[in-house]
């Protein structure tokens, strides 16, 4: 692929030929979306591809829109990324432009798509033929007679198949494989060639992210040491505790980062730095100062940091997915953080189907069989068709290997708390979820889940206060810790806050309980016409909850205290009042 920035006319062929695909032609709204950012694009007008424009001119929202409580941008822009990746792997596969729309931004992306030589042409394209052939198929080709030279090319391909292959089955032998996925070097040099043995067991690499200290000084040292730990627990990458310091390679440092952390212009100041290794552009750039670098707020500033720039929604994954380098446990990690985002059927499967290849692959990551277990006990509990069969049994026989595979993973233990919360063994989940926490309390993940279960469990007073840490530090997090966080408040009594929290649930998070809160919020404000939408919207999608909500409340392990509650609440604003 080529960077270069096509004609303008070429562009808008593409995007004729992209909205009648096929592909496009499932989705009015993804076609709306594309062709409205690629029109703006080309006049000029990329500064105003924002969320909110966006939702106005596209989606039709009136000037109320809150892009922090409603999600349908992000979430059709999601769905666009998917069909562009489809399009693009199967339909447009030969289209000589190809267009993307990065993750994290709404401003569309043109590469000039290069076709490869034929495999006759030159010696280095029967190199790059081969390295791409599947091995139980590979065919020669090519004139009678050879040169010297393509001979000995020749040779150095076929001794690099042989190395692959004894490779492939020592690997088979000892530990994941992953088929190549990217093309060998068209050098000569044999170690170019049997370089690109490595990437037989990619599939599980993750971000490496390294730390760089300037300067010393009690705000820095502070910050460092903090910074430190806390990426020492993230298991979404591969933290590497020192400076980068060698020359950068473009392509085996391309998802390389580094925190570099020095004294601030002001005196106590910090300064926070992430920038990528290879190409130097900076994720993100803060002066903490002398007040927020210490003690008590640091550590919640290190924290939403760390979480930011490590999730799979977050910085570093952003630009990973921008450059079109995620693959393998990276673009799975992704496709379940899509789906914790917009829970649904299609997203589910996606996110499992990933996982399972990685489980089938034989892979040695935790990570792995964590997001196997929790999204199979999605399915029970949510009754997906996929897999066929899902049961608490073989949710909690995933747990199990994780944690084989990672003592201190705290995923694995964070997958055997969801699943005993499911299963409604409230102390069980508290045992494992705390413990998950406490490897690592940076992680507001963790820290939601635990809260989460603490608040399931009853302990009102301890969840709630962590799980509002958790959501006012993420900007970007799934409905459920909106949804924790309102039972919470509701339960303690502070009613603003609850009902401020439930309001601010997104419209795309449509499951009963999500309804059922902002039924209860709605009532509360008066808001009749919203009250109207969300009982019919209840009454229609979910008849059994809307006539027994105590019956679904106590099949999903609610306390006593809080259902009762729950019941009242709605019962008041007209739902199920004969339960």
């Amino acid at each position: 692929m080529s960077h270069s920035t096509p004609a303008a006319p070429a562009v808008r062929e593409a995007l004729k030929r992209m909205l009648a695909s096929e592909t496009f032609g499932r989705s009015e709204r993804a076609r709306e979306l594309l062709r409205y950012v690629v029109e703006r694009d080309l006049a000029g007008e990329s500064d105003k591809l924002k969320g909110f424009a966006i939702a106005m001119d596209v989606f039709g929202k009136d000037a109320d829109f809150d892009p922090s409580t409603d999600a349908v941008v992000r979430v059709q822009a999601g769905r666009l990324r998917e069909l562009l990746q489809q399009y693009f792997a199967h339909e447009g596969a030969t289209d000589p432009i190809h267009i993307t729309i990065p993750r994290g931004s709404y401003v569309p992306v043109y590469e000039t798509n290069e076709t490869e030589p034929a495999r006759t042409e030159s010696a280095e394209g029967e190199a790059t033929a081969w390295a791409g052939a599947d091995e139980s198929n590979i065919q020669i080709g090519g004139p009678t007679i050879i040169p010297l030279a393509r001979h000995l090319q020749f040779l150095w391909a076929a001794i690099g198949i042989v190395i692959a292959m004894l490779s492939f089955i020592i690997l088979r032998q000892f530990g994941a494989v992953t088929p190549i996925t990217a093309e060998m070097g068209t050098s000569n040099d044999l170690a170019a060639i049997t370089s690109s043995i490595a990437l037989y067991n990619k599939a599980e690499e993750l971000p490496t992210v390294y730390l760089s200290v300037r300067a010393s000084s009690p705000g820095t040292a502070r910050v460092a040491a903090l910074t430190r730990a806390g990426l020492s627990g993230f298991e979404t990458i591969n933290f590497i505790g020192r400076d980068f310091d060698r020359k950068p390679d473009p392509l085996k440092d391309a998802t390389s980062f580094i925190f570099k952390i020095a004294p601030g212009p002001d005196a106590g100041s910090v300064s926070v730095e992430l920038q990528n290794v290879v190409t130097g552009k900076v994720l993100h750039s803060r002066i903490l100062t002398a007040q927020e670098a210490r003690p008590p707020h640091i550590e919640d500033r290190i924290a939403t940091l760390l979480t930011g720039a490590t999730s799979p929604s977050g910085m570093i994954y952003s630009m990973i997915e921008q450059a079109g380098l995620q693959k393998g446990l990276t673009a799975c990690l992704m496709l379940g953080d899509d789906y914790y985002l917009d829970q649904n059927a299609r997203n589910h499967q996606a996110a499992y189907r990933c996982f399972e290849k990685l489980a089938r692959q034989r892979a040695r990551s935790p990570l792995v069989y964590s997001e196997l277990a929790s999204l199979h006990m999605e399915a029970v509990t949510d009754h997906y068709a996929y897999p066929p069969g899902a049961t608490p049994e073989q949710a909690l026989a995933f747990a199990q290997q994780a944690l084989q595979m990672g003592a201190t993973s705290a995923y694995a233990y964070r997958a055997y708390g969801y699943i005993n919360s499911r299963l409604g063994n409230p102390s069980e989940s508290i045992r494992w979820l705390r413990k998950a926490y406490e490897l690592n309390t940076f992680n507001l993940a963790m820290a939601a889940s635990y809260a989460y279960a603490l608040i399931f469990a009853g302990d009102y007073n301890q969840g709630t206060p962590l799980m509002a840490r958790a959501v006012e530090a993420s900007s970007a997090h799934p409905a459920w810790w909106d949804f924790g966080l309102f039972l919470g408040e509701f339960m303690l009594g502070d009613e603003k806050k609850a009902m401020t929290t439930a309001a601010a649930l997104a419209p795309t998070a449509n499951k009963s309980h999500y309804l059922a809160a902002r039924l209860i919020a709605a009532n509360n404000d008066g808001n009749a016409k919203v009250r109207g939408n969300l009982l019919s919207e209840l009454t229609t999608r979910f008849p059994k909850f809307s006539a027994d909500p105590r019956s679904a409340l106590v099949k999903r392990n609610y306390p006593p205290d809080l259902t009762d509650r729950l019941v009242a609440a709605l019962r008041a604003a007209g739902l199920g009042s004969g339960s």
